[in-house]
């Protein structure tokens, strides 16, 4: 299998799909393309229709979405533990995912992607009611499933939400003391330590993505 992914510092559904390999130890070549170059466009022509990362290669198969990604690793790699083995808590671990597949645009607009960066930014108020109902998302959970991940063992949608608690991190976003504590396990985690270093090893400015001003770190 071969995986294309954008800059780690920047590519939010990058790290969903890098994240399945990551989290459950497979393997997979990794092929990082800077963002937004001629490069860029050029290498993903011949490879997946939209021009857009993350795309996964296996033989013939090009599956080019992250939740698409992470289904069919959980289908021919993980015997469907990617998803929790009750019918009930599965449903509604997909509900989940599926919120954050397709909605909190304003989030997604005005917070940006930035691992390396500490910034400040004045949000709008469709961008607070998406905190604060990621906020609850994640406090319900861990009143369930205390200081685990979001089904107790890691998910899809799990890896659905890194991206945020990256981007909680950079515009220093506060969030409820539940909350705060699954923020703080999915930072901690070795995956996301090891996308943190292989981002910062990375020197390439994407100006669309440095939102608010910068800060002291």
């Amino acid at each position: 299998m071969k995986l294309y992914i954008g800059n780690q510092n920047y590519s939010s559904w990058s790290l969903r799909a890098w994240l399945g390999f990551a989290q459950n130890g497979l393997e997979v070549e990794i092929e990082k393309l800077k963002l937004f170059t001629p490069e860029f466009y050029q290498t993903l022509q011949g490879v997946t229709p939209t021009g857009k990362v993350p795309a996964l290669v296996d033989g013939e198969l090009v599956v080019w979405d992250s939740l698409a990604i992470l289904e069919y690793l959980n289908e021919v790699k993980l015997g469907g533990k990617a998803w929790p083995s009750d019918g009930r808590e599965r449903a509604k671990a997909r509900a989940i995912a599926c919120e954050m597949h397709s909605g909190f645009s304003a989030l997604r607009n005005e917070l940006p992607m930035n691992c390396r960066a500490r910034r400040k930014v004045v949000l709008s108020e469709q961008a607070r009611l998406d905190v604060a109902r990621i906020d609850a998302i994640w406090s319900e959970q861990m009143t369930q499933y205390p200081q685990q991940w979001l089904f107790g063992a890691w998910s899809i949608a799990d890896a659905m939400y890194a991206p945020v608690v990256l981007r909680f991190i950079t515009y220093q976003i506060p969030l409820s003391e539940q909350a705060a504590l699954y923020r703080d396990k999915v930072l901690q985690s070795a995956a996301m330590q090891r996308w943190l270093a292989e981002a910062a090893q990375e020197s390439d400015i994407v100006s669309e993505d440095e939102a608010g001003e910068e800060v002291a770190i």
